[in-house]
């Protein structure tokens, strides 16, 4: 299920154009995700699960500039945008998802069955960074940069697209390492769609007919326009495995596996 390197930079390249919003804003859908709590305030509903990601926000020092800048366009988005319109994500939970791997009703219905089936996955994935990690020739940086701004039924998010071949190649081999898995596979871990490298920064809360979508699209064609002249880069440096409860919350245990990218 894995794309050439440039099929995946055109694929990428056409979800920031302006027909692509245009077609994506009439069809905004309220996230599930969250819910009106008695104080007024849109609170994270249990979505439990696992995923490899790289090290949340707040534990990434080497990209924070870039997480700040993130954090201004939550802002921006959210204060040009119709009140009530968004959930922002909690900068601090700002990752980059490397392979979901289980979540939600197919995670429950795993932990019900099988007893085991969070040390097995623990384990396995372990493996799985040892395999990959033993792939490695050469050990260049890997550096993704911001195409810009993605709407999706539910969310906005920021896409990314490699700055090279080998960026891109290195990704793909360590989700390779996860997907073409037999014993992950034996666990229920499948690879279910195509990749696409991002980083979500808000969900859609208070949907209605009356949004304005024209200004939602053009609101993120001009901040793309501002990322074309200030481009941002994110360098990824290690995967971990991280529990995540809700969409705020990427825990990781001290038995939890790590890999140096």
């Amino acid at each position: 299920m894995d794309e050439s390197y440039h099929t995946y930079l055109n694929r990428v390249a056409k979800m920031t154009l302006p027909a692509t919003y245009e077609s994506q804003v009439k069809n905004l859908q309220e996230s599930p995700k969250f819910k009106v709590a008695a104080d007024g305030t849109r609170q994270p509903v249990s979505f439990p699960g696992y995923s490899a990601i790289t090290p949340p926000g707040a534990e990434d020092a080497d990209n924070s500039a870039v997480f700040k800048e993130l954090a201004a366009c939550q802002q921006q988005l959210f204060e040009k945008l119709e009140p009530d319109l968004l959930v922002l994500v909690d900068p601090a939970s700002f990752h980059f998802t490397l392979a979901d791997l289980i979540w939600d009703s197919a995670y429950r219905t795993a932990i019900d069955t099988n007893p085991d089936f969070e040390s097995k996955l623990i384990d396995r994935i372990a493996d799985c960074f040892k395999i990959y990690q033993d792939s490695i020739v050469e050990t260049a940086p890997i550096r993704w940069q911001i195409m810009g701004l993605t709407v999706r039924p539910r969310a906005i998010e920021v896409s990314l697209v490699p700055k090279d071949e080998y960026s891109y190649d290195r990704i793909i081999a360590f989700r390779r390492a996860i997907y073409q898995s037999s014993s992950l596979i034996s666990l229920g871990i499948e690879q279910q769609y195509y990749f696409t490298a991002h980083t979500t920064l808000a969900y859609f809360a208070n949907v209605h007919q009356e949004i304005d979508r024209d200004r939602l699209s053009d609101t993120l064609q001009a901040y793309n326009m501002h990322w074309l002249d200030h481009p941002q880069e994110i360098i990824l440096a290690q995967g971990q495995l991280r529990k995540f409860t809700d969409m705020y919350t990427y825990a990781r245990e001290p038995n939890f596996p790590i890999v140096q990218l």
